[in-house]
């Protein structure tokens, strides 16, 4: 199986690799959002469960756990229903991912509304990014799509938000994209500086 780090960079014609002004861990250091994926390989069961289960013990406000998750294989019909909700600038390079997951908050319990619920899956959404990277996997996150038809196909509660979509497989070329998606694949990754993001400290 490829590496992380191999995986972010088959056919790129730059480093994609973050700069960082202290060292990181390879794994985070090599994470990065390509729209290139092989559309002929699939994801093992084993490497699926892998990535929903750090998914599941990623941590949450009073252990509330406001995480849920649609989870579509390539081919199936929940893949099908969530690409169909894909705004379609997303749709033309999505339908090539294995594996599409919609992230799902709970809004509101039986004691009120889960104000950090929306935090709390990006945590959960974090760690099955991570855990996707450890298998050699690559992922996408975007907030592109339809969230009010992802709600009627899948028939969800209304106390549940779709939040953001994630595809995952093993990295693509994105010499293989269309002109105008294979720009970002061919930068370097950049970032507000420190100073920017820290807004007070001792």
């Amino acid at each position: 199986m490829s590496t992380p780090i191999e995986q972010s960079a088959k056919g790129s014609t730059v480093s994609r690799h973050a700069v960082t002004s202290v060292p990181i861990h390879p794994l985070l250091a090599a994470r990065h959002s390509t729209r290139a994926f092989q559309s002929d390989a699939s994801i093992s069961d084993a490497q699926l469960a892998a990535m929903l289960e750090a998914a599941r013990w990623a941590p949450s406000a009073g252990n509330s756990q406001p995480s849920r998750f649609i989870v579509g294989r390539h081919g199936g019909e929940v893949f099908e229903k969530i690409v169909a909700a894909l705004n379609p600038g997303n749709q033309g390079w999505a339908k090539h991912a294995s594996v599409l997951v919609v992230g799902v908050r709970v809004v509101s319990n039986e004691r009120g509304p889960l104000r950090t619920s929306a935090y709390d899956l990006g945590q959960s959404m974090a760690h099955l990014t991570v855990q996707a990277l450890a298998e050699g996997l690559t992922v996408r996150q975007m907030g592109g799509f339809k969230p009010e038809l992802i709600m009627s196909e899948f028939s969800l509660p209304d106390n549940t938000e779709p939040v953001a979509v994630a595809a995952i497989g093993f990295a693509g070329n994105p010499a293989d994209l269309p002109d105008d998606l294979r720009g970002p694949d061919d930068s370097p990754r950049v970032r507000h500086g420190l100073d920017e993001l820290v807004l007070d400290s001792d």
